[in-house]
């Protein structure tokens, strides 16, 4: 339990009660292996004693030849412990690399592991690179005056004859009833949900999917895992947590049945093959996003649920990419952090470390320096080496049996979770289930807006169902297109970019299917592929639509004859190639990889051989495969696409008919989405919302809805900001407020410091935010107020016999610092509306002038800075968004 994380400790004597098919190897430490921190220290030889008499004859020491001046050492200390332990001697390598060529490269990791330089690592680097995999040939030389040892070594190494195979993993199953087979409990849940979900009859279409899609769960045997999904979407629906699954798993009908995913089969064309294949014959990848605020509570209720022993987290495995690897080596070879970092400029975070003379000369290196060029080969070689192992976003491992006899398993670094050392491909490999609890802000906004809207309409907080209320929104309401038409769309799910928001008049969806396409057409994948402009010239009339073969007709005809997700791509493969579903699948597989391992390309010959031998264009033919590769890894599926249009038209909904409630729950579930706080409190201020300050007398953590009474005129509803923005303050100490001021209203700052036990420093950051105006009218009152000594709890009792002091009141450009150093914006105030006639003289003009000035006229525009876009574009460019 002392131990890091990173350090597993197994006692010997644990393994007394599993030893059977073991064999114990002693190493033998020497002084310099113990400095170094390779080996622990071994006192006496209690090791090898103990190995002995736990182990008997499977216990052995070993001896190794690294043709260095210690080997005489080693292999005196081996002898020693043979004779006292009675031990037989056995021959290894001990290879820390699998070729001497790799030396410099297993050096180099040791530096960075060690956090040093090759100058200065001095002895805790080998002495030369014999400690390599040697053949059976260079162990028989090596060892050739002690024959018996090599003996020993391949006896064991023949009895070592385990495989990964062998691993009896299976599903947990913990839900089925008495006498009842997995399959059975899945296809009853299928039969009661079914009709809820339908309220009433389930369509002929879709109960005939039902039945396809059972008979193969039945046949690959999954339906365990489709029980246990079904168990944690329950757990959430349980708790009054909105969740949602995505991803491949919307193709499937007995997914949407149990409530698994939202997407309607019903409504949509989608590709269950895409989900789960014969050919495959594997559980699938299941995604479920939770309120990214409450997914820890379903987390620890799976761990309730299934116990410690029997469900961990994936881990993730961080690989050295170009920059990484460039930046680690440099420093390893002595190259300064600055210097470091001038070399790291070269190539860009997902390229290959290449030596381009050019690049380097730029840079201020020479090329033809033999550091250099060592820095840059030895980069090139660890790019794709494992470099730190993290917990998954969201993986989760679930065994019917104890998870530790078929896999390590061991505590993350966040409390009250553990984790399989293992990543998602791995898990993949071995056939595990696995699925993935993901966080969704926007699912939280949701929640929290319409329990807004709840508690608005004057209802029972108490009675409030997220789950009821989201389906309750009504569907192709016209007021929200009209809203996204417009793009008017800030905050809202998906359509919030810039990128987006410059789609959406062109597309002007009017039905829920254009939502799904807008999801996925301002991705790389279709813009690469030569997709959007064909799409948006048919959508618009300009070209009719062009169906390659009549036989694609059904599949190309929702895109307007132009493929724009991976679905419609298998497809085509299927009707037009003569793929079976399961190949197609390989295809989409080879398609999201392309770029790492060229599978892809043995698919050219079979699909367009395919298309041309069903009378299908050489040309279409040529053409898809190269929108095909422009898909890379970006392509979108449909199913994805069409589960986050749902959370589109639900964020737009409220947005168009609730925008009080929707700018208070996003603002109230941030870090999310594109918007900072202020640009969503301008948004809202926009469409008639009433944004009050934050205030210690009113306002809580979040922001609320409250009624104003500031204008005289009967009350009206407003959005009062919370002390969430007010920098300097936690949510433990607007706690500390609010529960004050439940007993009562606060007389003075003095008396608001002493019941809510605040600091100075906080004092202050209540003042500069205004939020105590209600207090202290003016702000640099409240400003000089809150520093004297009379606040602290020191003088609460005391008596102030002081002269009040007249101050000037602050100049709006100096409280509007303060507003946005302290909440990052202003109610009432904008920087640019100080600059606005200085930038005139200079000819910059505003946003609303752009409309009107003519194509391809050079301007200057100015304003407030809310994003650039990360990562720059291909050519360099870095898009700002500016507000003005």
């Amino acid at each position: 339990a002392d131990l890091p994380r990173e350090e597993a400790l197994l006692d010997i004597g644990d393994l007394a009660s599993r030893r059977e098919g073991l064999f114990a190897i002693v190493i033998v430490p020497t002084e310099d292996e113990i400095t170094r921190g390779e080996l622990r220290r071994d006192d006496d030889h209690a090791m090898a004693r103990a190995a002995r008499e736990i182990m008997d004859e499977r216990a052995f020491i070993a001896t190794s030849r690294w043709l260095t001046p210690d080997d005489g050492v080693r292999e005196s200390l081996a002898r020693q412990a043979s004779l006292r332990s009675k031990l037989p001697l056995i021959a290894t390598n001990r290879p820390l690399f699998h070729h001497p060529d790799r030396k410099r490269v297993a050096d180099v990791l040791q530096c960075i592991r060690q956090k040093t330089t090759l100058d200065r690592a001095g002895d805790r680097l080998r002495a030369n690179a014999q400690a390599y995999l040697r053949s059976p040939v260079a162990m028989a030389r090596l060892f050739r005056d002690s024959p018996e040892r090599l003996a020993l070594t391949v006896d064991i190494a023949r009895a070592c004859t385990f495989s990964l195979d062998e691993l009896k993993y299976s599903f947990p199953c913990d839900d089925v009833g008495p006498g009842e087979t997995a399959d059975q409990a899945l296809s009853r849940l299928v039969r009661e949900w079914g009709p809820r979900r339908y309220q009433g009859q389930v369509p002929p279409a879709v109960a005939a999917q039902l039945q396809k899609e059972l008979a193969l769960i039945e046949k690959i045997g999954v339906a365990q895992f489709f029980l246990s999904v079904y168990e944690i979407v329950k757990i959430a629906r349980d708790k009054s947590i909105l969740c949602q699954g995505r991803g491949s798993a919307a193709n499937s009908a007995v997914c949407f049945v149990l409530g698994i995913t939202a997407v309607d089969p019903a409504r949509s064309s989608l590709l269950f093959e895409r989900f789960l294949s014969s050919e495959r014959a594997e559980p699938p990848d299941i995604d479920v996003d939770f309120e990214h605020e409450r997914r820890e509570e379903v987390i620890q209720a799976i761990y309730e649920k299934y116990g410690r022993e029997r469900s961990a987290m994936v881990s993730e495995v961080t690989c050295y990419r170009g920059k990484s690897s460039l930046r680690e080596t440099a420093k390893v070879f002595g190259l300064s952090l600055e210097q470091a970092n001038r070399l790291t400029q070269m190539v860009g975070s997902y390229d290959p470390v290449e030596s381009n003379p050019e690049r380097l000369k730029e840079a201020g290196f020479d090329p033809k320096d033999r550091r250099i060029q060592l820095i840059l080969q030895v980069a090139a070689e660890i790019q794709g080496f494992p470099r730190h192992m993290s917990t998954h976003v969201g993986g989760f491992v679930l065994s019917a049996g104890s998870l530790d006899e078929v896999s390590p398993v061991e505590p993350a670094k966040m409390p009250g979770r553990t984790v399989v050392p293992w990543d998602k491909d791995d898990i993949d490999a071995l056939g595990f289930f696995k699925v993935d609890v993901l966080g969704l802000g926007m699912l939280t906004a949701i929640r929290k807006a319409l329990e807004l809207i709840h508690r608005s309409a004057g209802k029972d907080p108490a009675s409030f169902d997220p789950i009821a209320a989201l389906a309750e929104i009504p569907p192709e309401d016209e007021l929200v297109y009209d809203a996204i038409c417009k793009a008017d769309t800030i905050g809202v799910f998906q359509i919030e970019s810039r990128a987006q928001m410059a789609m959406l008049p062109r597309m002007k969806p009017r039905r829920f299917y254009d939502l799904v396409i807008e999801v996925a057409i301002v991705r790389p994948g279709p813009i690469q592929g030569g997709m959007v402009h064909p799409y948006l010239r048919r959508r618009s009339g300009e070209e009719a639509p062009r169906m390659p073969h009549p036989s694609l007709q059904k599949i190309l005809d929702r895109t307007l004859g132009v493929p724009l997700f991976q679905e419609q791509v298998m497809q085509i493969a299927i009707v037009g190639g003569g793929y079976t579903a399961g190949e197609a699948d390989e295809l989409r597989r080879d398609m999201a990889a392309w770029k790492r391992s060229a599978k892809l390309l043995r698919h050219e010959d079979k699909l367009v051989g395919g298309f041309v031998a069903r009378g299908i264009s050489r040309d279409f033919a040529d053409k898809l495969f190269s929108q095909i590769k422009g898909f890379g890894e970006y392509g979108f599926p449909e199913s994805h696409a069409a589960s986050f249009a749902l959370l589109v038209y639900a964020s737009a909904w409220i947005k168009v008919h609730h925008p009080l409630e929707f700018a208070c729950a996003l603002i109230n579930s941030q870090p999310m989405g594109f918007y900072s706080a202020s640009s969503i409190v301008r948004d809202a201020q926009k469409h008639g919302v009433h944004v009050l300050p934050p205030d210690v007398s009113t306002s809580h953590w979040d922001c609320t809805v409250e009624q104003d009474r500031s204008t005289g005129n009967a009350p009206s509803r407003a959005m009062r900001l919370g002390l969430r923005l007010v920098k300097g303050m936690g949510e433990e100490v607007a706690g500390r407020i609010v529960k004050a001021r439940e007993k009562g209203s606060f007389r003075d700052t003095k008396d608001l410091a002493v019941r809510a036990e605040l600091r100075t420093d906080q004092m202050d950051a209540l003042a500069e935010a205004g939020a105590l105006e209600s207090l202290s009218p003016d702000r640099k009152q409240a400003m000089w107020k809150v520093r004297a000594p009379e606040n602290g709890r020191l003088f609460e009792r005391a008596l102030p016999n002081e002269t009040p002091i007249a101050l000037p009141p602050l100049a709006e450009v100096e409280q509007l610092r303060f507003d946005y150093a302290r909440i990052g914006l202003s109610v009432a105030d904008h920087p640019m509306r100080h600059l606005r006639a200085r930038m005139k003289k200079k000819g910059v003009i505003t946003s609303d002038q752009l409309w009107h000035v003519r194509h391809g006229t050079q301007v200057q525009v100015a304003g407030l800075v809310l994003s650039r876009q990360r990562p720059m574009t291909a050519s360099g460019v870095v898009f700002i968004t500016l507000e003005d």
